[in-house]
């Protein structure tokens, strides 16, 4: 019974390798330098909102997955839980905007 407990504990220790402090720190720099883009956007006059929007919108969304799949372990875990983390953010994001055009519809009248 020991075997089967002390193997199990290889293998839930191999299911979680998780990178060194030095990945840790590439992935602090380039979001670094993401948000530094991002600013240095605000300086940026000759560009037109049509296209500087669009742009920060997708720097954005790049971070916030980035973030997710690194700082929160889902990169690392189990296909399951970013299924989870994906399912919440749709509802959420849905939710939002039947509340965004609620308070449109509302305000028209």
């Amino acid at each position: 019974m020991s075997t089967d407990t002390a193997e199990h504990v290889d293998t839930h220790d191999e299911a979680h390798d998780h990178p060194s402090d030095r990945k840790y720190v590439q992935v602090a720099i380039i979001l670094a330098i993401v948000t530094a883009l991002e600013v240095g956007t605000y300086w940026m006059e000759s560009v037109p909102g049509e296209v500087l929007i669009p742009v920060l919108m997708l720097m954005m969304v790049y971070k916030f997955f980035y973030v997710a799949a690194w700082f929160m372990h889902l990169k690392f875990d189990s296909p399951m839980f970013t299924k989870f983390f994906v399912a919440g953010l749709i509802l959420a994001t849905i939710v939002y905007g039947i509340m965004l055009t609620a308070f449109e519809f509302w305000h028209k009248g």
